[in-house]
């Protein structure tokens, strides 16, 4: 179904992983398009002057008005906002909570017919993490906020790039001995970016997706262990898997978030210590008529 002409969106977050490329999926598919960002200098790779250009608006999550004027006149807005380490000035609650509820309250001041808010596969309000708890909480204040939003929750994205898969293989190639979250059991069910570029597109497109709930998992479950078996298999390399226990990976995240651009961080521990697939009888990617790729088809695993 194409969008009407004057279909206009926001995306927050545009110029990180999953926002650059929801931008390139909808201006492909003939949506205007302008990114709210604190750093539109890193989005003039979209700005390239042609009858689909990308505005670029600056914002601050604690100025409301700078996020009134961003949506202003806009049909819909997309938050691909992704916050992962805490600062001294910054806290996973001042991203996912109080700036999802800003975003949130805007669009419903100003008049949106769509918001898209993503979130994650295993958020949880009671979670020790507290990311995993802002990310929860953040879906809570978005729903009082804007009650016809429309929640996503992807599982680890990867892409043909090396994200996740290139960056494991990686380490499979370097080191000897591979360390394990724990025995290495925890499921994940990898989702290509594209592809949720693709169903962030496709809720905008259809009304009944407005309210609802998504997760978004690829084709195949596999365990964290069966994973890198299969790289080191695919690499031809023999690699001996050593489990740790979390204890030891809390304690490297923790040291490791001292530095400027940590490896490891609280949140991805957290994260790997449960399963990460689409739960049972939620709304999915069939919902949104989509048939998402495996990493498998794409030659990545």
């Amino acid at each position: 179904m194409a969008p009407k002409a004057s279909k206009d969106t926001i995306v927050f977050g545009g110029t990180g992983f999953l926002g650059n490329r929801v931008v390139r999926d909808l201006r492909n598919h003939g949506f205007r398009v302008g990114i709210a960002t604190r750093f539109p200098q890193k989005a003039v790779q979209f700005a390239d002057g042609n009858d689909h250009g990308t505005r670029l608006i600056r914002i601050d999550l604690r100025d409301h008005d700078s996020l009134r004027r961003a949506v202003e006149g806009a049909s819909a807005v997309i938050n691909c906002i992704g916050f992962y380490i805490e600062t001294r000035t910054e806290l996973f609650r001042d991203v996912h909570v109080d700036g999802a509820r800003a975003i949130a309250a805007a669009a419903k001041t100003q008049g949106l017919r769509d918001l898209i808010h993503l979130s994650g596969i295993g958020a949880d309000p009671r979670s020790p993490s507290a990311y995993i708890r802002a990310r929860a909480e953040g879906e809570e204040e978005v729903r009082r906020a804007f009650p016809a939003a429309t929640i996503l929750r992807p599982s680890v994205m990867f892409s043909r790039d090396g994200a996740f898969f290139g960056d494991l293989d990686a380490i499979i190639r370097n080191l000897p001995v591979v360390p394990l979250f724990g025995d290495g059991r925890t499921r994940l069910q990898p989702v290509h970016v594209g592809d949720v570029a693709k169903a962030i597109r496709r809720a905008l497109e259809l009304g009944d997706a407005r309210g609802r709930v998504f997760e978004l998992g690829g084709p195949d479950c596999f365990t964290y262990r069966d994973i890198l078996q299969r790289l080191a298999a695919r690499a031809n390399r023999r690699r001996l898997l050593l489990p740790l226990p979390f204890a030891f990976w809390w304690a490297l995240a923790a040291g490791a978030s001292l530095l400027p651009r940590p490896p490891l961080t609280p949140a991805q521990v957290a994260l790997m210590q449960h399963d990460n697939v689409v739960g049972d009888g939620v709304a999915t990617f069939a919902d949104l008529s989509i048939a998402p790729r495996s990493a498998t088809e794409l030659g990545l695993l």
